[in-house]
C-alpha cells in the first residue's frame, strides 16, 4: 500500500499504537520518580533492552498500512536501547553533558531533518515525534536522570503565575515585531463568546500536551539545564533559545523561515525564563501553550 493511501485513524491497530505510544510519555509527566524507580531496579540488560518496546507501534500502525519494513522496525528496535546505552555509561558527573548532548542532537535533528518520517504515512508521522520523545524520557527521566529538569506536570499556581508573567512580557515584543515582519496576521474575530472560549480551551490542551511540554521539556529541562553546568545561565538561555528558534527554520515554508525562526527564538528567552526561575517545565510550558493557541487561532 502507498504511503498516500489513507488509513482510518481509529483503526483498531492504530488505537492500540497510539495508547503505547502516548502511556510512557504521560505516566511519566505525573509520575516521573515512580517511573525511574521501576526501571532502575531491573537487571542491567533489560534496563538497556527495554526501550526496544518503542518499536511495538511503528509495528502495529504499519501493518495497519500496509507499510511494513523490517528495517525501520530495526531503526525503532535499536536506536532507543542505543540511547539508553549512552546515558547509562555516561560519567556521573555534572560538568560532564557531551554523553547526553549527543542524544539530544540525535533526537532532535531526526525530528527537524525529518530522518525516520518516511517510515509513516504522512498523517501518521507524528507517531515518530511520539517515539522519539518517549526514548528520551527513557534515558533521562527513568535510567539516568538529569538533574533538575522540573518534567512533572502536576501545575502550581506558581507555574501558573510564572507562565503567564513571561507571556505579558513576551506579547508586546511578539506582536509589534511579528506585524511589522507580517509574520502575524490579525483576523476579524466572528465566534460568539462561548464558542471563542471554548476552541482557546480546546487549541490550548492539545497544544500543551502534545507542542509545548515535550518542546519545553526537551529544550529547557534537558538542554538548557546541561548547558548551564558549563556556560552558565545567560549564555545557556541564549545558545538554548537560539537553537529552538533554529528548530523552526522548516516550518509553514519550503525554504529557510528567517521570520519564524526569528519570533521562536526570542519566544525562547522567555519560555528559558519561565522554566529556570523554579526549573518547572510546567511554567514554560504554560507560556509556550499560550502563546501558540492564541497564535493559531488568532494571528496566523
Amino acid at each position: 500500500m502507498s504511503h498516500n493511501t489513507p488509513v482510518p485513524y481509529f483503526h483498531p491497530l492504530i488505537v492500540i499504537a497510539a495508547v503505547l505510544a502516548l502511556v510512557p510519555y504521560l505516566v511519566a509527566s505525573f509520575r516521573s520518580h515512580r517511573v525511574g524507580g521501576i526501571a532502575r531496579c531491573l537487571p542491567s540488560w533489560a534496563q538497556i533492552l527495554a526501550p526496544s518496546l518503542l518499536a511495538v507501534p511503528y509495528g502495529l500502525v504499519s501493518l495497519a498500512a500496509g507499510t511494513f519494513n523490517p528495517l525501520w522496525l530495526a531503526l525503532y528496535a535499536l536506536l532507543p536501547p542505543a540511547i539508553a546505552l549512552i546515558a547509562r555509561l555516561a560519567p556521573d558527573n555534572d560538568r560532564i553533558v557531551w554523553p547526553q548532548l549527543l542524544i539530544l542532537a540525535v533526537l532532535g535533528l531526526s525530528v527537524d531533518l525529518r530522518w525516520f518520517e518516511r517510515a509513516w504515512p504522512p498523517h501518521l508521522s507524528v507517531f515518530n515525534k511520539v517515539i522519539l520523545l518517549d526514548a528520551g524520557i527513557y534515558a533521562f527521566v527513568a535510567l539516568r536522570p538529569i538533574a533538575g529538569a522540573g518534567f512533572d506536570l502536576r501545575l502550581r499556581f506558581r507555574d501558573l503565575s510564572t507562565g503567564l508573567r513571561e507571556l505579558l512580557f513576551y506579547l508586546p515584543i511578539a506582536l509589534t515585531l511579528g506585524l511589522a515582519l507580517l509574520f502575524l496576521h490579525v483576523h476579524p474575530i466572528t465566534a460568539h463568546l462561548v464558542q471563542l472560549i471554548g476552541q482557546f480551551a480546546a487549541a490550548w490542551v492539545f497544544t500543551f500536551f502534545f507542542i509545548a511540554v515535550p518542546e519545553e521539556l526537551f529544550f529547557r529541562g534537558w538542554l538548557q539545564n546541561l548547558l548551564e553546568r558549563r556556560a552558565g545561565r545567560t549564555a545557556a538561555l541564549i545558545v538554548a533559545s537560539a537553537l529552538f528558534g533554529l528548530s523552526h527554520f522548516n516550518k509553514r515554508a519550503l525554504h529557510f523561515n528567517w521570520r519564524y525562526v526569528l519570533l521562536a527564538a526570542i519566544a525562547g528567552i522567555f519560555y528559558g525564563r519561565a522554566w529556570r526561575r523554579d526549573r518547572r517545565v510546567g511554567a514554560s510550558a504554560v507560556t509556550h501553550a499560550t502563546v501558540d493557541a492564541a497564535w493559531s487561532l488568532f494571528l496566523r
